[in-house]
């Protein structure tokens, strides 16, 4: 089999076992995404302490 060929079966395979949702949902689990995590990551969170971020965690999981 070609890799085409073996794409397209597996593709069909996944589809017919979960159904074309379960399928798309399945299959995105292992999009790679874009950009740089770590770098996005500190550019939001800034020069911010662990102390600061729990207590911001804790705040976010009060009701209001």
């Amino acid at each position: 089999m070609t890799p085409n060929q073996i794409r397209q079966a597996g593709i069909q395979a996944l589809a017919k076992t979960l159904g074309p949702v379960g399928m798309v949902r399945f299959i995105q689990q292992f999009d790679m995404g874009k950009g740089d995590y770590t770098r996005e990551r500190d550019q939001w969170l800034g020069d911010l302490t662990i102390e600061q971020i729990i207590k911001g965690a804790g705040e976010a999981g009060r009701p209001t």
